[in-house]
């Protein structure tokens, strides 16, 4: 399983990469295994600010619909379109081609609420 070192995590995850008071967010490695081939994802919020923990979206794989939640507080800046004609980048590259939203985060102090790369490591191998 795929945990990049330089990315923060959720307990329900998704992963943000962060540059200054931008960011992208999408869902980890480990959530793509778990929901199998992802065939729609939906993206609504764009231009909101969402609280830590809302919903900014849903996923959808063959088996099941997964609310999607933002990592901090922030504003949904932009969707990836790739996702809307090839969802399935979110099952080969998810940390990469597969993101899923720019955001704009509110509140910096906020990341220190997320979870380091060893931290998600060993939630998911629990």
């Amino acid at each position: 399983m795929n945990i990049p070192e330089n990315l923060y995590y959720t307990k329900e995850h998704e992963w943000l990469k962060v540059s200054g008071s931008e960011g992208i967010a999408g869902v980890t490695d480990f959530a793509q295994h778990q929901l199998g081939d992802i065939v729609f994802i939906e993206v609504n919020t764009v231009g909101e600010t969402l609280e830590t923990g809302e919903a900014f979206g849903t996923i959808e794989a063959v088996k099941t619909v997964s609310d999607l939640f933002t990592p901090v507080t922030c504003e949904i800046v932009e969707f990836n379109d790739k996702l809307t004609d090839h969802p399935e980048l979110i099952n080969t590259d998810p940390y990469n081609e597969g993101w899923i939203v720019k955001v704009k985060i509110t509140d910096a102090a906020m990341l220190a609420a997320l979870l380091t790369a060893e931290q998600y490591s060993k939630l998911v191998e629990a």
